[in-house]
């Protein structure tokens, strides 16, 4: 080759058990390309030679037909000295500094889908088919590096037909850990709650159960699900019962599309994420006259529905069911099953029957839950299918643990520029979930070998993850005041520096002056904050309480608005206060026993829907919201209610007195509540649009992120980024973390981050 050029490509991602040097071996044979590639720690080096047509076409096919798997996070070339020879070889892995970067877990690719239902193959029916192009792979990960002794398949020696495929860098099995086959890999059974096997083939009987209404306890990727035909009313009924979970809408599994497209009405956005190989649970339209038992997501005008990505969920969909339930393996509250004795036991109550297998799971992994907002996805949990990958971060910090709040428990380790978040790992309420927690930040620790020199954590002194956080000695902490970290979460993820105004919506956060915030304006950055503004702060009678209880908010607001005499009011739903309770409540409210003062926006949602009469108690966190939102989006009227900005103290306030008066005119005289819940909403948007501009008069800050769980809300942020856009602002939203909770952590790490750079 006279005109040989010979070039050293360095890449750093997701490119090690993915199929990446196999792929790369194959590619330089398609294109004539000599040369080796190998693993290190940091990623993956290639050393490729040929002619500059050559090197072109591999270059481009090296990034744009990389594995599904794949994630390339940087690419750098450098050009060395050709070596002649014309071969191409995989070469052993060498250890490099770098930091360690492991593949989420999958789901079944479309070849090994064909040979699961092809008679003439041998993995036919094979409820754990792999390959390097799809499967579990974090779940099973116990240690690195990723090789089959550093993860659950280690008990399972390879076959000799395995074994070939395993070692052949032609085939798609070459190195795929969790390979096997029906001759050495892992068995289904179908046990009871006792251990003892149920006679009959293991899925099929399961099948059967499920048909006649029975609940089946079923092991996944990175835990168990309770599974029921969503079919039938009964069997969602009984679910409901034996779970204790009353009304939060349960998960859908379908098995394809088309069946899908019975039950809701996705758009491309919405098909394009079920499909992929994420495979996360995505919230849908419901279709009007739907076959799906109305108790699988009542009052609700979405299906949580994915499609199946394990090979078991296939071969029991397929050809059998519309759709399933497949809800967390737990009871409320707890985190989710994934030990088989711990299964038996915690699910002994609520499953008929569990469709086990003897490869263990080594960290639990809850499925990921997706809605589209303008055209993108926004997480509202982000797990299985995402993590662990990076979030990349506008800034270099050192090495940071952050652990979240309470709600929707996450952690985060960060390190220079790159975060990791963690799966889902639950509320932060009992010593099941803060084992969860100390578990997961040991494992993540482990795999990414990171030793964090700081933690970071709430400011709340009796969140669990603040103890936990105390409890790491010899290790500095700092703690995060919760509506901070949410605006930085939402600026790191974005890429943002400098100042920008944070609009925080959620339900509780502890506030600097000891209250309980919630409806946030705040100016700054990841150096630190002042609050520009917030919501009129309203008594929260009966503290946690009043969190269960949207009606005590509605009293609160009411009484707010009109003074003692709103029990004079003409509403319905205040005959229902009992006459002995009324002197109670007032006492509360006007002397603030028992009831905390919050500015907090989720807890106005729960007013506003408990006054118009659609929740006066709730049964799950943000019930009260949701479904004022789909009440809400049955009408199209631009009509607001009045409301005010007033200064106070050098910040502004919004007042929604008058909102709220002319609002219980409004449900007195029986106007749709359609419309009402619509012009809440439409007048929140403008309330807040209003004040970003006074704002702005004052600190000359364009940037507004949005952040904090009410931003779930589909139809609020949309009013709102709207709004913002046409008053000459740039809004920004999460995309690659939740707004809620769960991507709390995430602003705690860059905040703690910075300041330690920084020498605070």
């Amino acid at each position: 080759m006279t005109d040989a050029r010979r070039t050293r490509i360095t890449i750093e991602g997701i490119v090690q058990g993915v199929g990446f040097r196999p792929f790369v071996f194959r590619l330089a044979e398609h294109h004539g390309i000599a040369g080796w590639v190998r693993n290190t720690t940091a990623g993956v080096v290639v050393e490729a030679e040929g002619d500059a047509r050559r090197l072109a076409s591999f270059m481009a096919d090296l990034t744009g037909k990389a594995p599904p798997l794949a994630v390339i996070v940087s690419l750098a070339t450098e050009e060395i000295p050709p070596q002649g020879g014309t071969a191409f070889a995989i070469r052993y892995s060498e250890g490099s500094a770098g930091p360690v970067r492991v593949a989420p877990d999958g789901d079944v690719c479309p070849d090994c889908l064909h040979e699961l239902f092809d008679p003439a193959d041998r993995r036919h029916r094979y409820p754990f088919i792999t390959c390097t192009n799809c499967g579990p792979r974090y779940s099973l990960i116990t240690a690195v590096p990723y090789d089959r002794p550093n993860t659950t398949m280690a008990p399972f020696p390879l076959c000799d037909a395995c074994r070939t495929e395993y070692e052949d860098p032609r085939n798609r099995r070459f190195h795929a850990q969790p390979v096997a086959c029906p001759e050495c890999g892992p068995r289904l059974r179908l046990v009871d709650a006792d251990d003892r096997d149920l006679p009959g083939d293991p899925v099929e009987e399961a099948a059967g159960l499920l048909s006649q209404g029975k609940i089946v306890a079923v092991k996944g990727i990175g835990g168990y699900h309770l599974a029921a035909d969503a079919l039938n009313d009964g069997a969602v009924r009984e679910l409901r019962r034996r779970k204790a979970r009353d009304e939060k809408p349960f998960a859908l599994m379908a098995p394809d599309l088309a069946a899908v497209r019975t039950f809701a009405i996705p758009d491309a956005v919405e098909e394009r994420l079920l499909a992929a190989p994420e495979h996360p649970i995505v919230l849908l339209r419901k279709r009007p006259g739907n076959p799906v038992s109305p108790l699988a997501a009542p009052a609700n005008g979405y299906f949580g529905t994915m499609l199946p990505y394990a090979p078991l969920h296939h071969l029991l969909l397929r050809d059998r069911f519309t759709a399933l339930v497949m809800t967390s393996g737990n009871l409320s509250d707890e985190p989710i099953a994934y030990r088989d004795a711990e299964a038996r036991e915690r699910l002994a109550d609520i499953a008929d029957a569990f469709l086990v297998h003897d490869r263990e799971i080594h960290t639990r992994t809850d499925d990921s839950v997706i809605r589209v907002f303008r055209g993108n996805p926004l997480f509202l949990r982000r797990s299985r299918g995402y993590v662990p990958r990076e979030v990349r971060l506008p800034l270099e910090i050192p090495t940071v643990l952050a652990v979240g709040a309470e709600l929707k428990g996450t952690i985060c380790l960060a390190r220079g520029d790159r975060a990791v978040m963690s799966q889902h790992i639950g509320d932060l309420k009992n010593a099941a979930t803060l084992d969860s927690l100390a578990e997961t930040t040991a494992h993540l620790q482990g795999l990414l070998g990171i030793t964090p020199e700081l933690v970071a954590h709430d400011l709340h002194p009796d969140y669990l993850s603040t103890a936990f956080a105390e409890g790491m000695g010899g290790i500095r902490r700092m703690a995060i005041q919760h509506h901070h970290a949410h605006l930085a979460s939402c600026m790191a993820e974005n890429g943002l520096d400098g100042e920008v105004v944070g609009v925080i919506f959620d339900g509780t956060g502890y506030g600097t002056d000891g209250t309980v915030w919630g409806g946030e304006f705040l100016v700054g950055g990841y150096w630190g904050f002042r609050r520009a503004g917030h919501l009129r702060q309203v008594p929260l009678p009966g503290g946690d309480a009043a969190v269960r209880e949207p009606i005590r908010m509605a009293l609160s607001y009411l009484h707010d608005a009109f003074g003692a005499e709103f029990f004079d009011l003409s509403l319905p739903w205040l005959a229902d206060v009992v006459e002995s309770d009324r002197p109670l409540f007032l006492r509360m409210l006007e002397r603030r026993i028992n009831s905390p003062l919050t500015s907090s926006c989720g807890r106005l949602f729960d007013a506003v829907a408990a006054l118009m009469g659609v929740r006066a108690e709730v049964s799950f966190e943000g019930q009260a919201a949701m479904e004022l939102e789909a009440l809400a989006e049955g009408s199209d009227t631009a009509s607001l209610y009045p409301y005010a900005l007033v200064r106070k103290n050098g910040s502004a306030e919004i007042d929604f007195r008058l909102m709220v008066r002319a609002l219980a005119e409004d449900v007195a005289a029986g106007r749709p509540g359609e419309e009402m819940a619509r012009a809440f909403h439409n007048t929140l948007a403008a309330a807040v649009t209003d004040l970003c501009a006074q704002i702005r008069t004052v600190e000359g800050l364009d940037r507004v992120v949005l952040s904090g769980g009410v931003f779930q809300n589909k139809l609020l942020a949309e009013g709102i980024v709207q709004a913002l856009t046409d008053r000459g602002f740039h809004a920004y939203t999460h995309r690659l973390v939740p707004p809620n909770d769960g991507g709390l952590a995430l602003g705690q790490a860059i905040i703690a981050g910075y300041a330690a750079r920084k020498g605070v």
